[in-house]
């Protein structure tokens, strides 16, 4: 199993005349619910002692990592904005003491690389309580779902979909799922024949791969992004190229549309304004920005 550095990525050499940036969780791999509600909300409520508002808890981060514009967030900016939408919500903030999520906020904003590496430095550094807890929630939540979460399958058509890409297009893993659970699941199943690099958090953001490895070595027209999140839209928005949204809850669907209408499309001379318009219209109406409770 490889690991990646950022050298592979500052280094890539083109083969194809198009570029294909792939992320991983709740895109190519049925891992979004399950991981979300099995390991990562109730580590949440175990670690901060939060029992007596489970049900706000699991409603704030459902809203956070699954179901709004927030969706696909790195773990600790998704913490983060867990904490501050139950700060910010009486009936979780009067029954129980909440963290306080300023120090957290500021290492989200810092420009660093959003990974355990980072925040232990940080927590270190710094020695605020708050990133020294959530780098243990963030240290446990990877060997727990190491160790009892069921390998996830790839969403039906996604495995089609890398191997007619592979034939056509350059194409690497862009992701912020952390790199012991990303190389896991695309070497398990034998998927990282595929693609040319695997990219976490550890190699920086998402706009930071693409910088590395796609951008000024293609026209923007000839770079397509594939996501399932807000934040995959937003990247491509801000290196000016394609995005294919993954919808939510309609993954089989945007693989075959993928493969029969808008990778032929991308191909041709990219998407046209209008198709993209469509695209991106269509994905934004499933992510709401404000939460049902408020």
């Amino acid at each position: 199993m490889k690991e990646f550095t950022k050298d592979d990525l500052i280094n890539f050499l083109p083969r194809f005349g198009t570029f294909v940036g792939i992320d991983s969780d709740g895109c190519v791999f049925d891992t979004m619910e399950a991981k979300q509600k099995n390991h990562f909300h109730p580590a949440i409520i175990r670690n901060w002692k939060l029992e007596a508002i489970e049900p706000q808890v699991r409603a704030a981060a459902e809203f956070t990592y699954l179901y709004s514009t927030f969706r696909g967030l790195n773990r600790f900016l998704g913490l983060c904005k867990t904490f501050e939408l139950l700060n910010d919500w009486p009936e979780a903030r009067d029954r129980a003491t909440l963290p306080d999520p300023t120090d957290l906020r500021i290492y989200c904003d810092s420009g660093l690389p959003l990974s355990n590496a980072t925040l232990k430095a940080e927590a270190e550094r710094t020695g605020s309580p708050i990133l020294a807890e959530a780098y243990g929630w963030s240290i446990a939540l990877n060997i727990d779902i190491d160790k009892n979460m069921p390998d996830p399958p790839p969403f039906d058509g996604a495995v089609e979909a890398l191997m007619l890409i592979t034939e056509h297009s350059d194409a690497i893993v862009i992701s912020q799922t952390q790199a012991v659970s990303l190389l896991k699941d695309w070497y398990r199943d034998d998927l990282a024949k595929y693609v040319s690099v695997i990219a976490g958090p550890e190699l920086g953001s998402k706009i930071d791969h693409f910088n590395m490895a796609a951008v000024n070595r293609y026209p923007s027209n000839a770079i397509l992004m594939i996501g399932d999140a807000p934040g995959d839209l937003a990247t491509a928005q801000a290196i000016g190229c394609n995005f294919f949204p993954i919808n939510p809850g309609h993954e089989t669907e945007s693989w075959r549309r993928f493969i029969d209408e808008a990778y032929p499309r991308f191909l041709s001379d990219g998407f046209s304004e209008e198709y993209q318009h469509q695209l991106n219209h269509e994905f934004k109406a499933l992510l709401p920005g404000t939460p049902p409770w408020k």
